[in-house]
């Protein structure tokens, strides 16, 4: 969690050192080795409706190297009915018990994988199947990492440059060379590289979770380490250990005395859309950048009723925001400027309450708390889970 010393802003991260690439299997590895417990990690992949599997746990050695084997182990009472393409598995998350959050993380990892299926084969995203990406080993690598990365309390994941490994492989497809085409899609604009070891050493899967959940690629930053993980991926080599690494710390940077900050505001005035596509707008803008998003009732010429979309965002975010906006909506024009807002520091913190513990987020103008208010989806989740009215959860935590 984000803590706040005096001038100072810490929080913790984890960084993934890829220098023998990246697998699904090598992620939920690293991440049980961090110091979760498996038994954790089982319980809450159990909130995915799919039954009749189990998660081996084992200590092996890559090249010298010791480290964490975690296996998926399908039995005769499986559940799992091959679910190949997004409305399978979109279905699936949603109709599991995870928070929105962990649904919504995993299921952009999935979207990276369709989307780049889909563009290397020539087929529309909803056409694709995973074929060897569809199997139920794919969906535990990727929901396990999200949620044991949740459980370690991790704010923010960076990454360094990604070993690719080299020469061919057998697929569905027939040989193809590495990295794969849909690797390779998915590793746009990432800095990557070739080592002499020949053999696929990044997956689809390990390439789509680290795109997805890495703010940024480089060397370590500076960082006090508090646990490193090491998991194993299946080959052995000879000459490089087949591991992932993750070292999980706190990252520290001064904190700014002013609270003042300039931002672009984004505006512009829709009468002839469907009102369904705005919710699907938002998540894009939110996904690309945007501070703030929200709608505001107008009228319009001849008495129409319209709607006006404000946005804040970063100047650095504009171009790519207004792209959306013009791509996505009915608008065929908008207007933008900046101005200066004043922000009051905030800080999340976990607090124990009669309900277990619930993560709240302080504001404080100076060392001077102003206010407190609880996290909306730890309420909804225990509201849900002890059939409580939120409103009272959330009358009762503050």
């Amino acid at each position: 969690m984000v803590k706040y010393l005096t001038g100072i802003i810490t929080m913790k991260i984890a960084y993934f050192d890829c220098f023998s690439g990246i697998s699904g299997d090598m992620c939920l590895g690293a991440i049980v080795d961090s110091g979760i417990s498996i038994k954790e990690l089982e319980r809450e992949l159990k909130k995915i409706p799919v039954a009749g599997y189990k998660l081996t746990d084992r200590q092996v050695t890559r090249s010298h190297f010791v480290a964490r084997k975690i296996d998926v182990i399908q039995d005769s009472k499986s559940t799992y009915q091959g679910f190949k393409n997004w409305k399978d598995i979109n279905k699936l998350i949603n109709d599991s018990s995870l928070s929105d959050n962990l649904k919504q993380k995993g299921l952009n990892v999935f979207k990276r994988l369709f989307n780049a299926e889909a563009k290397v084969h020539g087929k529309s995203f909803n056409e694709v199947h995973l074929h060897e990406l569809g199997a139920l080993d794919c969906i535990v690598d990727i929901f396990g990492t999200v949620i044991g990365l949740n459980i370690l309390d991790v704010e923010g994941v960076y990454s360094s440059p990604i070993n690719l490994g080299s020469g061919i492989i057998k697929t569905q497809h027939g040989i193809l060379p590495v990295p794969a085409p849909a690797t390779a899609e998915i590793l746009r604009n990432v800095p990557v590289y070739s080592s002499a070891v020949s053999s696929e050493l990044t997956t689809p899967t390990g390439a789509a979770i680290i795109r997805e959940i890495s703010s940024g690629f480089g060397d370590i930053p500076l960082m006090e380490i508090e646990k490193i993980g090491t998991g194993a991926g299946s080959n052995n080599f000879k000459d490089i250990p087949n591991v992932l690494r993750i070292f999980i710390g706190n990252i520290s940077t001064q904190e700014k005395e002013s609270t003042d900050d300039i931002i672009t505001v984004i505006e512009t005035n829709i009468d002839d859309m469907n009102p369904q596509i705005f919710e699907y707008v938002i998540e894009r803008l939110y996904k690309a950048g945007a501070l703030d998003v929200y709608l505001t009732h107008i009228m319009m010429k001849k008495g129409r009723p319209g709607v006006k979309m404000t946005i804040l965002c970063h100047k650095e975010k504009k171009d790519q925001i207004i792209n959306i906006i013009l791509k996505e909506t009915s608008t065929i024009g908008l207007r933008s400027y900046e101005a200066r807002r004043k922000i009051l520091k905030r800080e999340i913190k976990k607090i124990n309450t009669e309900f277990g513990k619930i993560r709240v987020k302080e504001s404080r103008l100076g060392n001077e708390i102003l206010k407190i208010s609880p996290e909306y989806e730890d309420c909804k989740r225990i509201s849900k889970k002890l059939n409580i009215p939120l409103i009272e959860i959330m009358k009762k935590i503050k």
